[in-house]
């Protein structure tokens, strides 16, 4: 774990000098309000995470591009934080707007359009919407297959919600076979004690009693 009261009175030291010397929609004061939602997301605050980011975001939208890949990252930012706090129509409109910025800037195969499909998929599939989750998860497979190494963890995480939402829809032949292609995938990339690893044998599991 990371000495965050630390990194964050640095980051805060940083914002204050940038504050004194810059003016106020400067892109490295954007960049300081991240810093410090950062940190205040990994330490769980995340009101205040939230109100770092939404200070990024009003700072990017006057001095970048609106097509800016960095808006596309405050808003995801954004989206992730609402997820935790269960405001899920909010993160799944974030996330819908970060993937639209990705849409004008970045090439169709780019690795940031395959997560921001992921996290439209598990907004869908926490909100009960499971068509949607499955159509959002297939695009972020189809990129991540087109995009990154076989074995790579990404892929076993689609494979893993995809398996997820097949299971929640009762497609329990198809989920078995998407549970343990995560599996597969992610004792090659992973190490055996991990979370994803754990969660990806569990779901394989839980449908295997369905079969």
């Amino acid at each position: 774990m990371g000495n965050y009261p630390k990194a964050l009175s640095s980051h805060e030291k940083a914002l204050e000098i940038r504050k004194q010397s810059l003016p106020p929609n400067h892109p490295d004061l954007a960049m300081s309000y991240n810093n410090i939602g950062n940190v205040h997301y990994k330490m769980g605050n995340c009101p205040k995470a939230l109100s770092y980011y939404e200070k990024t975001l009003e700072i990017q939208q006057q001095s970048l591009p609106s097509n800016h890949p960095d808006l596309a990252k405050s808003y995801s930012n954004i989206g992730n934080v609402h997820k935790n706090m269960g405001n899920y129509p909010k993160a799944l409109s974030s996330h819908e707007k970060a993937l639209e910025i990705q849409q004008q800037s970045l090439p169709p195969n780019h690795p940031d359009w395959a997560s921001s499909y992921n996290n439209i998929g598990n907004m869908h599939h926490n909100m009960g919407n499971y068509p949607k989750a499955l159509s959002s998860h297939e695009k972020a497979l189809k990129i991540r297959q087109q995009s990154l190494p076989s074995n790579h963890p990404d892929l076993a995480m689609s494979f893993g919600h995809m398996g997820n939402v097949y299971n929640k829809m009762g497609q329990h032949s198809k989920a078995l076979s998407f549970c343990q292609r995560a599996v597969d995938i992610a004792r090659q990339s992973l190490p055996s004690n991990h979370l994803h690893l754990q969660w990806y044998r569990n779901n394989l599991e839980d449908v295997k009693k369905k079969l």
